[in-house]
């Protein structure tokens, strides 16, 4: 209200959306104790500060934070399901949604073929203005986020990880054009490794491939991150399935079986575990946080019980 004073009426009943600097509308906002409910979206940074300042004042906050989703390939697996669900979680909309495919936790029987099927999938997939017939892949947001992607590709190679397809050369190969392309990029990690740069979010089509030999070490290296918004196992083993959807299994807030991380939630009670905030926003949930809740007692008697037992005269 300090920013925008209409001349008659409330701001309020005037703007339905604000854009502006976190200087200008972020912080002034989370700390107005006249807002008792802070719904944010956003990174994790951006979620602890959030959740500092409107804890400090006493009032409540929903965070749906970041996301470092997984998919677990179990030996059993329809192969290419698995193929098509990992290409649309990890390069649609150019890996910029929460829940985009990040790493896949491949069993070490079927990793081979599994990647092999990726990587001719990707060399496949078109990349350019997404409002054009036949585009499967638009740019990324701007140029930070072309950077971060180049960033996080030249620190997995300096960790000792392998450049299957896209990479730095898949940057390059777009450089000259207008807006901001990029290739979706492949890397294997080496077998036992967990390097650093795949523990964080990066937004943008890069997809971490990893061998595993069981189940039990699929759920160490699946857990082995700060966030916990979404996962996925395939496998058409049911006991593999009840352990990945029980409490010793996947410690994210969705957890999907034989469909891939991103695209299965509508309906449900979205949001993660962990760095991932914990809040809850759509299905059963869209409705609960936003509600102030109140327990009524009323009496209409002419008596007044004392649970102390004191008499009156």
């Amino acid at each position: 209200q300090d920013i925008f004073v209409p001349e008659n009426g409330d701001p309020c009943d005037v703007f339905g959306l604000v854009v502006g600097t976190v200087e200008e509308i972020g912080e002034p906002m989370i700390a107005d104790k006249r807002l008792p409910l802070i719904s944010a979206t956003g990174s994790c940074r951006m979620g602890r500060r959030v959740g500092e300042v409107v804890g400090g004042r006493l009032g409540r906050s929903l965070l749906e934070l970041g996301g470092n989703n997984a998919i677990i390939i179990m030996e059993d697996a329809d192969l290419d399901m698995v193929i098509r669900g990992t290409l649309f979680g990890a390069v649609g909309t150019a890996g910029q949604r929460c829940t985009s495919t990040r790493r896949l936790l491949c069993h070490e029987s079927v990793v081979d073929e599994i990647t092999e099927g990726l990587v001719s999938a990707y060399t496949q997939v078109s990349i350019g203005d997404p409002l054009e017939s036949g585009t499967l892949m638009g740019p990324l947001i701007n140029e930070d986020a072309v950077n971060n992607m180049r960033s996080s590709i030249e620190q997995a190679k300096a960790e000792g990880c392998e450049i299957l397809c896209g990479g730095v050369e898949g940057i390059e190969r777009w450089a000259d054009r207008p807006g901001h392309f990029v290739e979706p990029t492949i890397v294997k990690v080496p077998k036992g490794k967990m390097p650093e740069v795949v523990k964080e979010e990066t937004f943008a089509p890069i997809l971490y491939i990893f061998t595993i030999s069981d189940l039990d070490e699929a759920l160490a290296m699946h857990n082995d991150v700060d966030q916990g918004l979404s996962s996925a196992i395939f496998t058409n083993s049911m006991r593999n399935a009840g352990r990945f959807l029980s409490p010793e299994g996947s410690d994210c807030g969705i957890a999907n079986v034989n469909i891939g991380t991103s695209g299965a939630e509508i309906g449900g009670a979205f949001g993660g575990e962990k760095d991932t905030g914990g809040g809850r926003e759509s299905g059963s949930d869209s409705w609960k946080v936003y509600m102030r809740r109140q327990t009524c007692t009323t009496n209409w008697s002419a008596e007044m019980p004392l649970a102390q037992g004191i008499e009156f005269g």
